[in-house]
């Protein structure tokens, strides 16, 4: 006999009459979740027709006879989509209220200088500019820039040769500003050598020349030469200069220029005085070593970094503030006090006074024998 669901003249031959999927049970769901669907005989009499149609989720909700489930699909499409906007729109909010401010690069060290006052030993000579300048260390050295000589250049590992010439050039218009421009001698404007700064450093440039102070960075005779109006002026535009420059390269994108020199001023009394042989012309001598530093930016430019200045500058008392201006002490004038060690600014192997010291300008940088007037 045949069972439920046979075929009228039962089971055919070879298959058991017990179906052993005849329990299993295919729900709704399970039906619905299937990838493939079988086409229904009217769909499939079409002579191309396909035999199954793919149920994947975006395609559901077109099937007439799975509209809820297409539905259901669609609303998990949605959701995800509202998903993935919300954590955009998070990243975004978070983005603007934290925005990423990249690190701000180390600030460079301020400049530094040291000023270290030179007393005579002795009464200062004095005479005309010639025979002092022809008596003294000085009488072989060049004439105003003409003593600042450029060493000989070559390549480094990074810059080329046109750039080292770059750095040196602007190392020697600095000096010539800032050492025998007669303005800036005279404590007047200072504009000239100011340009060729780094614009980092004006602010303090400008503070130690408007209010000097003995504080290793605001000393104005650290940036230049400048003497005190009340007290002397140049006597000779001539100013002699001997010294010597170097270059390095201190990184891939920084180089780096040394320079030391001595420049030798005849000057006079601003007003003569008591203490002064009247017009008599005396001479200062000033010995200044910079370090100055140069970046690509800065060699495109024509400006420099000034790092440090050390500076020996006499005769000088030792009781005097040299920060503000140099303040000599003129022909015929002694010094109250010395310092503890003799310093020969001429002399390059003579070690440095301290700083905040006052030193005692060796009798070899007078001239000798002192010339009368």
């Amino acid at each position: 006999m045949a069972a439920p669901g046979d075929p009228p003249d039962g089971a055919p031959e070879g298959i058991g009459g017990d179906d052993e999927y005849r329990s299993v049970v295919f729900d709704e769901d399970f039906v619905r979740a299937a990838r493939l669907q079988e086409f229904s005989a009217h769909e499939r009499m079409g002579e191309h027709a396909r035999a199954v149609r793919s149920r994947s989720a975006w395609s559901a909700g077109s099937s007439g006879g799975t509209a809820r489930g297409g539905g259901r699909s669609g609303r998990q499409g949605l959701v995800l989509l509202l998903v993935v906007l919300l954590a955009f729109s998070a990243a975004v909010y978070m983005g603007l209220r934290n925005p990423y401010v990249p690190p701000e690069p180390g600030q460079p060290d301020p400049f530094t200088a040291t000023v270290v006052p030179l007393a005579p030993p002795a009464v200062v000579p004095g005479g005309t500019p010639g025979a002092l300048f022809d008596a003294s260390p000085a009488a072989g050295y060049g004439i105003g820039a003409a003593g600042i000589n450029l060493p000989a250049v070559q390549r480094t590992r990074h810059f080329s040769d046109a750039q080292v010439v770059a750095a040196l050039t602007t190392a020697k218009e600095y000096l010539v500003r800032s050492a025998l421009d007669p303005d800036a001698l005279a404590g007047g404007s200072a504009r000239p050598a100011r340009i060729l700064l780094h614009p980092d450093q004006f602010d303090q440039f400008d503070r130690s020349l408007a209010r000097p102070a003995p504080d290793g960075r605001h000393a104005a005779t650290g940036w230049l030469v400048r003497f005190d109006p009340a007290v002397a002026v140049v006597a000779d535009p001539r100013v002699r200069v001997e010294g010597v420059m170097g270059f390095a390269e201190i990184g891939p994108d920084t180089l780096e220029v040394t320079t030391d020199h001595v420049f030798v001023y005849a000057v006079r009394p601003a007003v003569a005085g008591p203490r002064a042989q009247g017009g008599a012309a005396s001479l200062f001598t000033v010995r200044r070593e910079l370090r100055l530093r140069f970046d690509r930016d800065d060699l495109e430019a024509r400006r420099a970094r000034l790092l440090s200045a050390y500076v020996q500058a006499g005769p000088q008392d030792c009781a005097a503030d040299p920060a503000g201006a140099f303040r000599p002490l003129l022909a015929g004038q002694r010094a109250t006090g010395t310092g503890p060690a003799a310093s020969d600014p001429y002399d390059a192997g003579r070690a440095h006074p301290a700083a905040g010291l006052c030193g005692t300008l060796a009798a070899s940088a007078l001239p000798s024998p002192a010339p009368r007037p």
